[in-house]
């Protein structure tokens, strides 16, 4: 496998974070975990339930040593959104999810949730905000 990374960019192979000072091609002869710049989610980012649950599988991906605990997190998070999900689109990826995040597809998974993303958003748009539903009513 063959990673391009352009001047300046970042990714996180087995857990190390490299920087490239020009643009680069690396060749990757092994298996390796990594994670390009570009899927990198920053915490303040991780605002909505799905994009929560992306924030934890990414971690498990940017640090092997945490592999186990971040992925049960996300885990635990699918389980306890998944009854709480009304939308078809999401309901019918969400056991797909699931499996492939027991099954160690940690990039399967981010892949699966980024895709959900505008769905998400979409809904959240359309919700007003909680507390001035309760304004509304008064």
């Amino acid at each position: 496998m063959i990673l391009s990374l352009r001047a300046g960019a970042k990714a996180y192979i087995n857990g190390a974070v490299i920087r490239t000072d020009r643009r680069v091609n690396l060749q990757i002869l092994n298996d390796v975990t990594f994670l390009l710049d570009s899927h990198v989610m920053q915490v303040e980012e991780a605002t909505t339930p799905l994009r929560q649950i992306y924030f934890a599988v990414q971690a498990a991906l940017m640090d092997p040593s945490e592999a186990d605990s971040a992925a049960a997190l996300a885990a635990g998070m699918l389980l306890r959104l998944a009854p709480l999900v009304e939308t078809p689109d999401i309901a019918r990826e969400l056991p797909q999810i699931a499996a492939q995040l027991e099954a160690g597809r940690h990039f399967d998974v981010m892949k699966r949730l980024r895709a959900l993303f505008p769905v998400e958003d979409a809904i959240l748009a359309a919700q007003p905000p909680r507390a001035a539903s309760r304004e509304n009513r008064a």
